[in-house]
């Protein structure tokens, strides 16, 4: 895990550069749909049974999909995440629609090399699926249908490094379809919207292109959630995170210092921002804000009409808007209008039961492993 979340300079400088493009007025062009993205269909199959599946899990009681649900859009529906057993989760669960088009991944950003790396720090780390890989492997090989499959995937027999291929390969499934704003069927007060989005409110500084979003990170002074300091299963779990991220002073600090894990910087100005959230399928899967903080997208808004929070690190494009009461409704149109088709039906979600009681291998001690 250190090696996918140790700081990269380069990489940061890279994605921030590319960030400040995104942001620049003429950015504009770039809003439209969501593109498809090329899938092998085998290896998609087969990462979308892996993803509902709990034995990926330690106590094969927890899977991909506990916590994101396909009638959630793939998020839970939670202001914050559930944790795996004996923990509770700290942040809020972002949909996983759109995510294989992403530049980098969590709320902090702190992976921002692909997937793959994404999908071995959900399955290993001790409060998500607390699953040593190993054993899933030898999991894995015991069901015949998955021995099929990984082979007709062209994977060879089960093996921890064929998963982290394959549930990337479903993720490139879960593409956002048929949003208004993408069908040209928008109302008008989500049209006269989109224009303020793009003018006065200036929303699209930093939610730019077809996913709404500059792929970087923003203070933008969202006020803590009590809920992760006064319970202690969720506060635990943070402690736990912050020992291993390497923040200082973890066992006392009351509060996410977000993106600051990548840099550390010393003077602490990168505490407190986090990665802009893409505006598609928003009506599916509040509530809202890296901890969950906001229950509707109108208090949303009027958090940014008000300039944010405070915080003394807060980005200094973020002031009132002045925004009157029918305009923040408008915006509200247009921001529904990135939601599209639920991605429930059968080529996004593994509807057959995943049957555990399979045969007993014969003769077992003496069979290749």
């Amino acid at each position: 895990m250190n090696r996918t979340v140790s700081s990269r300079s380069s990489w940061w400088a890279v994605l921030a550069i590319g960030a400040a493009v995104m942001a620049s007025p003429t950015v504009a062009a770039d809003f439209g749909a969501v593109p498809m993205m090329k899938v092998d269909s085998k290896k998609a199959a087969l990462g979308k049974r892996l993803f509902f599946d709990a034995r990926l899990s330690g106590d094969a009681g927890v899977s991909c999909s506990t916590c994101h649900i396909p009638e959630k859009g793939f998020s839970d529906g939670l202001a914050l995440s559930k944790a795996y057993p004996g923990s509770d989760g700290f942040r809020n669960t972002p949909t996983l629609i759109n995510t294989a088009q992403k530049a980098a991944w969590f709320h902090d950003g702190r992976i921002g090399t692909n997937l793959n790396d994404v999908t071995r720090e959900s399955i290993t780390e001790t409060y998500v699926m607390n699953m040593d890989m190993r054993l899933m492997q030898e999991r894995l090989k015991q069901d015949p249908i998955y021995v099929k499959m990984f082979k007709d995937a062209g994977y060879g027999e089960p093996s921890n490094g064929s998963v982290r291929k394959a549930i990337p390969e479903y993720l490139k499934t879960l593409t956002s379809r048929g949003a208004p704003f993408d069908s040209g069927k928008m109302s008008d007060s989500a049209q006269r919207g989109f224009e303020l989005f793009k003018g006065k409110a200036g929303c699209s500084q930093c939610h730019s292109g077809s996913r709404f979003s500059d792929d970087t990170a923003h203070n933008i002074g969202v006020p803590e959630n009590p809920e992760i300091w006064s319970n202690p299963a969720r506060h635990m779990t943070y402690v736990a995170f912050g020992m291993f991220m390497g923040i200082e002073n973890y066992m006392n600090i009351r509060r996410d210092v977000g993106a600051h894990i990548r840099t550390h910087k010393s003077d602490g100005s990168d505490i407190g921002k986090f990665m802009t959230p893409t505006l598609r399928e928003l009506t599916h899967t509040g509530p809202y804000m890296h901890n969950g903080v906001m229950k509707t997208l109108e208090d949303v808004v009027a958090f940014y009409n008000r300039g944010g929070g405070d915080d003394p690190n807060k980005d200094p494009r973020i002031k009132p808007l002045g925004l009157s009461k029918e305009e923040r409704t408008i915006l509200v149109a247009f921001l529904k209008s990135l939601s599209g088709t639920p991605l429930t039906g059968p080529e996004h979600v593994w509807k057959d039961t995943i049957n555990v009681n399979y045969a007993v291998i014969k003769d077992w001690l003496n069979q290749r492993n």
